[in-house]
């Protein structure tokens, strides 16, 4: 297992994940918080044509929609359409079903938790094994929070200094309701699935599971 203790967060895992300028593709989806803190300076998507209007077909309106989960999350297209069936072979809305899944992600946890400013830089903090989960070090960044999980940094000097300098800025203001932090001793337990209305993503997961009706 790696002991690097230096992450760059400019930088994504393979996977067939987005590694471009991350500005390009808020300017395109709009606030993407998961992806990158920065805002962009300007509001129109990039491109000559970036700023023309023009009337977006119905398919190009739900392939926005897929795309922003799909860089949120920082997850390829493969894993994206594996969620995607999971969450339809559960009971219940295949849009939340599938918000939960990616939630649950172990580095959307970190994420939120904020001990990594955005999920590329929470992933890697996973994968470099700076994270624990029930005392285990557990680099598996798609690892299924679940109820009853204790998620904390490794008892190392410098998984706590890095953990610790992300906390003084976090990615997102406020921790949901079903993670509980300890930020003195930089773990939290997981109590409950996350509920839907604590997605910070802008999203209408109904017009990502019409995407898909026709190709999974």
């Amino acid at each position: 297992m790696p002991n690097n203790c230096t992450i760059s967060t400019n930088t994504f895992p393979l996977m067939s994940r987005y590694r471009g300028p991350r500005l390009r593709i808020t300017r395109r989806l709009g606030d993407l918080p998961g992806l990158t803190r920065k805002a962009a300076k300007r509001s129109y998507p990039p491109g000559q044509h970036g700023q023309a209007r023009r009337k977006r077909s119905e398919y190009a309106i739900r392939l926005e929609e897929k795309q922003k989960l799909r860089f949120n999350y920082g997850v390829s297209e493969r894993q994206l359409v594996r969620y995607v069936k999971k969450a339809r072979a559960q009971e219940g809305s295949t849009g939340t079903n599938l918000l939960k899944l990616l939630e649950n992600r172990l580095d959307n946890v970190c994420f939120r938790l904020g001990f990594g400013p955005t999920v590329p830089g929470a992933r890697q903090l996973v994968n470099h094994g700076h994270v624990t989960v029930n005392g285990r070090v557990t680099d598996i960044a798609s690892y299924q929070c679940k109820p009853g999980d204790v998620i904390a940094i490794r008892e190392r000097k410098c998984s706590k200094k890095l953990a610790e300098a992300n906390l003084e800025f976090p990615g997102l203001a406020n921790v949901p309701t079903h993670l509980e932090l300890d930020k003195a001793k930089l773990s939290a337990k997981v109590t409950a699935r996350c509920e839907r209305e604590w997605v910070a993503l802008e999203i209408n997961e109904l017009l990502v599971v019409e995407y898909y009706s026709r190709k999974v």
